[in-house]
């Protein structure tokens, strides 16, 4: 373990006990960043990790192609979240005959309440595609008004539109507007030419990418690499309003609509916002994927929270993890 605290001998202890925790029962866990007041107060990577490697983070990929949504609209791009989705796909739209379809808009896709046609996710279908975007496009079934939470089949609706409006690769839209600001590295454009090639990325913690179908188009429901440094950096970056150094990268206010609450997830009493979970006990919101990964960010204490993990379908919830040991020490 390599780590980098400062604190009085009670938090070090407290610090102590959490990482015999993470060590016990978190094992899957491998890098952890906590920023108090836009400063590193933690940093602390397990399993063989550091602060180069970085992993799939899964679903925190939704959160960063929100920013990207919202990156889009400042610059005119893209007008509104009430655009209708088969507009920008008027190629797809001349050969499509259902009007329920056609009225399904950009907001019913990043809130998670756009209808489908499958009932099982159809997962080898879709990574056997080389066309995830007209895949998605084919199981869209119309306005369902109901939230579903849609993993992998869906978002990628998303990237299809930033590829169609911007005029080039996601990849490309997102270092020149995000990445490089950010002084992210986000090295290539992953094509996985079989099962292995997929489940290797998904279990190492030295691939830098994000990952895209034969057509290139990144995915957006999963797929992108990052680090825990600098998840924490694009949490810090919402928590500064879209401010880095300087410079408004995101606007203030497609920050404001994204991390509020726009649709819910009955079943677990789950908030959602355009891509973001959203936590209304501590005025927050996170970015959340499989095996633990998470980028959290509590308004309130100015905290964020970066966890970068390894897959593991038995892995304990980081969230409880953060309420439970990580907030009650970095609360001042």
């Amino acid at each position: 373990i390599g780590r980098n605290y400062g604190g009085n001998c009670v938090e070090q202890m407290k610090i102590t006990e959490m990482e015999a925790l993470i060590n016990r029962n978190y094992k899957n866990i491998c890098g952890m960043n906590v920023l108090k007041n836009g400063v590193s107060v933690y940093e602390a990577y397990f399993q063989g990790c550091t602060s180069e490697s970085r992993m799939h983070v899964y679903s925190v990929t939704k959160s960063i192609v929100s920013i990207l949504l919202g990156i889009a609209m400042d610059e005119g791009y893209l007008a509104d979240v009430s655009q209708r989705v088969l507009d920008f796909f008027p190629e797809y739209a001349a050969r499509e005959k259902e009007y329920a379809k056609g009225e399904v808009t950009l907001e019913e896709v990043i809130t998670m309440t756009a209808a489908y046609k499958y009932r099982i996710p159809p997962y080898i279908k879709y990574f056997t595609s080389d066309d995830w975007l007209r895949f998605s496009l084919e199981q869209l079934k119309g306005r369902g008004g109901k939230f579903r939470y849609t993993p992998l089949i869906g978002p990628d609706i998303l990237t299809g539109i930033l590829q169609k409006t911007t005029g080039q690769s996601v990849l490309a839209f997102a270092r020149e507007k995000l990445f490089a600001p950010l002084r992210i590295s986000v090295e290539k454009e992953l094509i996985f030419k079989d099962k292995e090639e997929q489940m290797a990325f998904n279990q190492s913690a030295s691939i830098s990418g994000w990952a895209a179908d034969a057509k290139g188009l990144q995915s957006a429901g999963w797929g992108l690499a990052l680090s825990a440094k600098e998840m924490a950096d694009i949490g810090q970056l919402y928590l500064n309003g879209g401010v880095w150094e300087g410079k408004q990268l995101v606007s203030k206010h497609w920050i404001e609509e994204s991390t509020k609450e726009h649709s819910r997830w009955k079943k677990r009493n789950l908030p959602y916002g355009y891509l973001w979970w959203i936590d209304e006990q501590k005025d927050g919101f996170a970015a959340m994927g499989d095996g633990g990964n998470i980028m959290y960010v509590n308004t309130g204490e100015q905290l964020v929270v970066s966890l970068m993990c390894r897959f593991d379908p038995k892995a304990k919830d980081s969230m409880d993890l953060i309420k439970q040991q990580i907030e009650p020490i970095f609360r001042k």
